[in-house]
């Protein structure tokens, strides 16, 4: 974090970006509910990963890059890793019978919760990280520093890439979410109306206040980032674990650039069958950089190309071997 008090224009630079966009979004171009068409999803998801390349490339300039290939590995990590976030979001939205043009309203809210939570994995990550080490050891000649945190993510990533290279989305098992632990939680501590009140997350019916459907699936958009941050938090912990800064940057832009994403490829999740297999190539090939560390280091460089490549096969794949629809 040093290389950032002697070049604060970054941090400015990042904050105004952010705000901006945030005020834009949902102060101008979605100040009233509706559905978003592909076109303008398409627009956004330009502007968000373009606005992302350009701070990159902010950092590229004041800093160097290595600093740059971090962000962009981190970058990517976290967005190949999000495309599970969209299946969740559309069993949500059916099993709550959402109105398409609510749909903005509740992720906007839910991706500025991820914003508050990711800060707080992050930095704290990063801390527990740096109070972990092991004290200097000789392996084979080789004066090596273990850490029990990224070693314990290592193994982590490692086996949940594997499990997801086998993982199928069940949506007929999924579905149904009345016993989900979040849905339990609203129901707890609030009142819960049937219906629904316009984009109000909260209602008055006979007196009584009470929280709408739409509250219940922020709730658990909210609780299911939190479950994919699991994952995703331990993999760019891989490409920077001592720099918290580029860490939440790149995570805030990826997350930022969720939403138009979702209503840009709502429609075609089944196009991108064996994105699962290049999801799941990436978690372990993290998992083995953070296992081999402290032995062997991987330039951030390499960590860019391999994700980049994956995920550009995997893309190519699904769309060569798509499952062909029974006529």
């Amino acid at each position: 974090m040093d290389h950032l008090i002697n070049h604060p224009g970054i941090l400015i630079v990042f904050g105004i970006a952010v705000l901006i966009m945030l005020l834009l979004d949902l102060g101008v171009f979605n100040k009233n509910s509706h559905v978003v068409s592909t076109k303008e999803a398409l627009i956004w998801t330009v502007v968000w990963v373009g606005l992302s390349m350009v701070f990159s490339g902010v950092i590229y300039y004041y800093l160097d890059f290595e600093n740059f290939a971090r962000f962009q590995s981190a970058y990517w990590i976290e967005k190949a890793l999000s495309v599970d976030n969209l299946f969740v979001f559309i069993l949500v939205f059916t099993f709550f019978q959402v109105p398409k043009e609510l749909h903005h309203r509740v992720l906007f809210w839910g991706i500025i919760g991820a914003l508050v939570f990711r800060a707080i994995f992050i930095f704290a990550g990063v801390e527990l990280i740096n109070h972990t080490y092991l004290p200097a050891m000789e392996v084979f000649g080789q004066n090596i520093e273990i850490n029990v945190v990224l070693t314990f993510f290592g193994v982590f990533l490692l086996y949940s890439g594997i499990k997801s290279w086998f993982h199928k989305h069940d949506s007929e098992e999924e579905q149904d979410m009345s016993k989900n632990f979040a849905v339990r939680l609203v129901h707890r501590f609030f009142k819960v109306s049937n219906e629904y009140d316009g984009d109000k997350f909260f209602t008055v019916k006979n007196g009584v206040r009470m929280v709408t459907p739409l509250f219940v699936a922020l709730v658990v958009i909210e609780f299911t980032d939190l479950l994919f941050a699991v994952d995703s938090i331990p993999a760019i912990f891989a490409i920077a674990p001592d720099d918290p800064f580029i860490l939440y940057t790149s995570n805030i832009f990826a997350i930022l650039g969720l939403r138009s994403m979702y209503f840009l490829l709502a429609n075609f999740m089944d196009k991108f069958s064996k994105l699962k297999y290049g999801l799941a190539i990436i978690l372990s090939f993290i998992g083995i950089k953070m296992i081999i560390s402290p032995f062997v280091h991987i330039e951030s460089v390499v960590s860019l190309s391999v994700i980049g490549g994956v995920l550009l096969l995997s893309v190519v794949a699904s769309i060569l071997f798509s499952p062909k629809n029974p006529t």
